[in-house]
């Protein structure tokens, strides 16, 4: 492995605070996050400013804000984003820590394709395959990215749509799976049980993009035989810290982190 090189690993360092603040910082601001001399910061911000990764906030001469060579940076980064071999890297990792099924799934019109899977290495494991569609409201991934669609895009998508179920357990009256939604969005995850195969429970949490759009939703698939509410919590934290892994992936950041 080669050696760091200081001066560089400063300059990324002076960018990355940008991350934590409200955008703009100035050359004292730095000086006492970094701990740096301010000979030294005044030299990396002046030479990030010419490069135009930086550019002084108008009307503010002595604060800096990013500039549009991180834009074009992230935005080519961005065009080489696979979803899917994302979503694959990410679920694989999830599958190792609980040894079940995890799956990340889109939305398409009112229902979900799986773009991402990977087995559980129990015997007693669910059944699907990357690449299979089911109706949104049957199934977690499903309720969560359902649950991230405005009211008029939700309204076009179920409005005079039957609502077919997949078990008995599965949810077929509109107004129903409305406050099921309503619950998604307050808990921030989904839960299904036993609502689009007869003997297995899932949780499923969001995946954004740079925008912080939903753009997908991650999963984790029990059977109902390794089931229980302590089961639920873990597996409810860690589809949202593997969503949230997947989200980095695809350039969202969360405040604070």
């Amino acid at each position: 492995m080669g050696r760091l090189v200081p001066a560089v690993t400063r300059a990324l360092d002076v960018l990355e605070l940008f991350l934590q603040s409200d955008g703009t910082l100035s050359a004292p601001e730095v000086t006492r996050r970094l701990q740096l001399p301010r000979t030294t910061v005044h030299e990396l911000l002046t030479t990030l400013a010419a490069r135009s990764y930086l550019v002084t906030v108008p009307g503010q001469p002595g604060r800096y804000r990013l500039g549009v060579r991180t834009y074009q940076l992230g935005s080519r980064y961005a065009e080489q984003l696979d979803l899917a071999a994302e979503g694959q890297q990410v679920a694989r990792e999830v599958a190792e820590t609980c040894g079940e099924t995890v799956h990340v799934a889109i939305l398409e019109d009112a229902d979900v394709i799986y773009i991402a899977k990977v087995d559980s290495t129990h015997a007693v494991r669910m059944v699907s395959a990357a690449g299979r569609r089911l109706p949104a409201h049957c199934t977690s991934v499903g309720k969560l990215l359902l649950a991230a669609l405005p009211d008029r895009e939700l309204d076009a998508r179920l409005d005079g749509r039957e609502l077919t179920g997949m078990t008995p357990n599965s949810i077929t009256d509109a107004t129903e799976l409305r406050r099921a939604l309503d619950t998604v969005r307050e808990r921030g995850i989904a839960v299904e049980h036993r609502e689009s195969n007869p003997d297995v429970s899932c949780v499923a949490a969001p995946v954004r993009d740079r925008s912080g759009r939903i753009v997908a939703a991650l999963s984790i698939s029990v059977p109902v035989i390794r089931w229980t509410e302590q089961r639920e919590e873990e597996l409810a934290a860690l589809a949202a810290g593997g969503a949230e892994a997947l989200s980095a992936r695809l350039g969202h950041h969360t405040r604070g982190k």
